[in-house]
């Protein structure tokens, strides 16, 4: 779904003996490939991932004997759950017999350890660090002095950190050690980019579909555009899904009533184990994130102050995590929500449905989604509008944002 997150978890995959490769990046290839293998009823993110396997397929090299593709997929009324299957279809209906690694969010994604006993926790490091360096690229860039600088340090940053987590050698507590070591080169490059830190830019909290709006090309590089506005942008990250999945794995348990059972000490074990290695990676960036943390507990933080908008025991998915993030931004001082979601989106038109309602309880904040497909998007025509609503908002809002202490 990201760059920086494909990229680092291909690097830990070739840890553990996998030949991992990131697919290309998206172009028109990708949408005249997808488009021919899907009818337009399916959502944007569906013909993107279509297309770009198709284009491995149809590059020189490819051998069906020797590829394998990566496509997870989730329970709820999302039709991501279809995209696994569908694959497996096509590629059968194309001749070609190449398998379908597809792990669920059922059990939490549990199934990845079938390969490697660590491997979920290789990964978990992997996801958080993702997350960190996309975190410190989004808080830099807005405030630069010269432009380019942040995307530099970033490109050099994922480089030195996917040479650790490709490394076979390290494991248990000194692989650990050394992404942490690595997260904080990371930090103080990101430290030393000449910048002008200033309080005016509004912050935009962007929540939505999880593939669109961290996809560059399926959104048209929308935190760019939110950017070059005057605005700086808080994105949603992927580490919110996990602890999604965690929450919704254990609800499942109870509901079947396996609240006392291996699979529930499982979770919790896992869960615990998680939480507490995401602390300690976390904790060399405790003052760069001030005003910019993200929620301790997924249910008391974001599920619960959506729920009389949408219970997460019935709305399912997306469309609970984004009203609930909404909430969440507000309150961290938020100027405005940016939903990004694909055309025809059942999450995002659900959470559009009830927005009014959540700025209505919240001071106005201003909340707009904004969706996306293959030929058009009314963000260009409309984000200017809503930049001018935000800086309006921000000269009236309640909540009081917090800042790093280098902001003037």
């Amino acid at each position: 779904m990201t760059y920086v997150g494909a990229s680092m978890m291909a690097a830990t995959l070739r840890s553990i003996g996998i030949n991992a490769e990131v697919t290309p990046e998206s172009d028109e290839k990708t949408l005249e490939l997808g488009g021919l293998y899907t009818n337009g009823e399916e959502c944007f993110p569906a013909k993107v991932t279509i297309g770009d396997f198709l284009r491995i397929i149809h590059s020189p090299n490819f051998d069906p004997n020797k590829h394998a593709f990566f496509m997870p997929t989730a329970e709820g009324p999302c039709r991501f759950g279809q995209y696994a299957p569908y694959l497996e279809r096509l590629l059968q209906d194309l001749g070609y017999d190449v398998p379908v690694i597809s792990p669920t969010s059922k059990n939490s994604y549990g199934d990845l350890a079938a390969h490697e006993p660590d491997v979920m926790r290789r990964g978990w490091w992997t996801l958080v660090a993702s997350d960190v360096l996309r975190k410190m690229l989004l808080k830099t860039r807005p405030y630069e002095k010269t432009p380019g600088d942040a995307d530099e340090v970033f490109e050099r940053s994922l480089k030195m950190i996917n040479k650790v987590l490709e490394n076979p050698k390290l494991r248990g507590k000194r692989r650990f050690n050394a992404i942490k070591d690595a997260l904080v080169k990371m930090r103080d490059m990101f430290r030393a980019i000449p910048a002008n830190y200033t309080k005016d830019r509004p912050l935009i909290g962007v929540v939505g579909e999880i593939f669109c709006r961290l996809n560059t090309f399926v959104n048209r590089d929308a935190i760019r555009k939110i950017e070059a506005l005057g605005g700086e942008a808080w994105i949603s990250d992927v580490s919110e899904w996990i602890w999604y999945t965690n929450w919704s794995q254990k609800d499942l348990l109870k509901r079947e009533g396996k609240t006392v059972s291996l699979e529930m000490v499982w979770a919790l074990v896992k869960n615990w184990f998680q939480k507490r290695d995401e602390q300690k990676l976390l904790e060399p960036f405790k003052e760069d994130f001030i005003g910019y943390e993200e929620p301790h507990d997924i249910y008391q933080e974001v599920l619960k102050p959506g729920w009389p908008y949408l219970p997460a025991d019935g709305a399912l998915g997306e469309m609970a995590l984004s009203v609930g993030k909404s909430i969440y931004l507000y309150e961290k001082g938020a100027d405005g929500i940016i939903d990004i979601s694909p055309f025809s989106c059942m999450n995002g038109i659900v959470s559009e449905a009830v927005y009014p309602a959540v700025s209505r309880d919240h001071d106005g904040i201003p909340i707009r989604t904004f969706y996306f497909d293959a030929t058009s998007s009314n963000m260009e025509r409309d984000l200017d509008i809503f930049m001018e609503l935000a800086r309006s908002y921000q000269k009236r809002k309640k909540k009081v944002r917090r800042y790093p202490p280098w902001f003037k």
